[in-house]
């Protein structure tokens, strides 16, 4: 029988309940935003370059001001921080509510609410990036950061996008108020915390450093390490073609598959589902096959379910093919992360995450325009078989240096676990 003593050390403290409650809100609100935004546009064009726009619009304040949140996240207190832009962000939901009741959406005014909320989300998960470590002791940060990634895959697509597109269906500026609502509920329950969730403890960097040369540590040391270079760039071929293909698949779901707003739901639902299979898989593929040997093969396995959605005619095909690809990319996305973990210096993993993300999540904006542009220009099959190509080609370039015994060793080594990538 399990001593009390030990059952209270493995116990997560009170704050993180909090923490973990505000994701639950948030993450249902982000799902019915997901599904909101792309069916608001698609009500006011049928051009694929504009759909695109929208989505690129979102993607791309990771270009502009993802280096400098996860240096603002070390000078801030983060609780603040959170609250702060998770009251903004209601605010400008509540906005766009008031112009879809009085009809006043356009296709600049979706993509600058978009862009806003973008912003949003970069600050947002810069001062997630140590919110969890300075709640929680590092024996439990494993099980916490388990209990965020499942919820936020659970709440986000499989909760959150179906009610999205069943309340949009009752009417459209319903699923927006939900998500405004979802903020204030997300600062709220974050104001709960106690202090100490700032790391001016614990930087590493002196203070009277400016913020150009704090970020640029973390970016050139992401620079100069030859494998995390090409990791990164294999993510951000890879976040490429999973932005741009879930841009476009509001209207290949309508116009080649012949299903409506639940339809698109149900396809967004399919990808989370296959990403809970994949979840724990990953540690037992990555023990048995290797982190590298892992990354290579996820991404040739992606790619050729990339081309099966394209060929896909039936819905039933869909919804299994693109419940494999989520499966798949969870694995890849989870190795990546543990991989990266084990290789980047403690005292600088929050800037260099933030600089890998900042390229993987800028090339799901280029993504998410390129994806239009081929949609349009080409047909609708054509951004899955480019996006086949692609990733084919991403993995034969992980093929290119081969896997190491020490690179394995390294990668299996316990390393301190971080937080996941929060909802908004």
């Amino acid at each position: 029988m399990r001593s009390p003593r030990k059952s209270a050390r493995h116990r997560l403290p009170q704050q993180f309940h909090a923490v973990w409650a505000a994701v639950t809100v948030s993450s249902i609100g982000d799902g019915m935003r997901a599904v909101t935004l792309p069916l608001l546009t698609a009500r006011l064009t049928d051009d694929a370059r504009l759909v695109g726009l929208v989505a690129f619009a979102g993607q791309l304040p990771w270009l502009l001001v993802s280096l400098a949140s996860g240096v603002l996240a070390d000078r801030f207190e983060r609780r603040r921080l959170l609250c702060f832009v998770d009251t903004a962000r209601a605010v400008i939901m509540a906005g766009l509510v008031l112009l879809t009741m009085l009809d006043g959406l356009s296709i600049p005014v979706l993509a600058g609410v978009a862009f806003l909320l973008g912003c949003g989300q970069t600050l947002f998960n810069g001062a997630w990036s140590g919110m969890v470590p300075s709640l929680v002791p590092p024996e439990g940060l494993t099980k916490a950061n388990t209990y965020l990634q499942v919820t936020v895959l659970f709440a986000s697509p499989l909760l959150g996008t179906p009610l999205g597109a069943v309340l949009f269906g009752v009417t459209p500026a319903l699923p927006l108020a939900v998500d405004a609502l979802s903020f204030v509920c997300s600062a709220g329950l974050i104001l709960l915390l106690a202090g100490g969730t700032r790391a001016g403890c614990e930087r590493s960097v002196p203070a009277r450093q400016s913020l150009r040369q704090d970020a640029l540590q973390g970016l050139v040391w992401l620079w100069r390490h030859s494998r995390m270079r090409q990791l990164c760039a294999v993510s951000a071929v890879n976040n490429l073609v999973v932005v741009g293909l879930m841009s476009v698949l509001v209207l290949y779901a309508r116009q080649t598959l012949g299903l409506g707003s639940s339809g698109y739901a149900v396809l967004v639902a399919a990808f989370a589902v296959g990403g809970l299979v994949g979840v724990p898989l990953a540690p037992r593929l990555k023990t048995r096959i290797g982190t590298v040997r892992l990354l290579r093969l996820g991404m040739l396995v992606t790619g050729v379910l990339c081309a099966g959605m394209g060929t896909a005619q039936s819905v039933l095909v869909g919804v299994l093919v693109i419940a494999g690809y989520g499966a798949v990319s969870l694995v890849w996305g989870v190795t990546a992360v543990s991989f990266r973990q084990s290789q980047v210096p403690t005292e600088l993993l929050g800037r260099v995450t933030m600089a890998f993300q900042m390229a993987s999540v800028s090339a799901g904006a280029l993504g998410a325009l390129l994806a239009g542009l081929v949609y349009h220009g080409v047909g609708p099959q054509a951004p899955f078989f480019t996006g086949a190509a692609l990733l084919c080609l991403a993995g034969a370039f992980l093929y290119r240096s081969p896997a190491d015994a020490s690179v394995e060793a390294t990668a299996a080594a316990p390393t301190r676990p971080v937080s996941p990538t929060p909802p908004d």
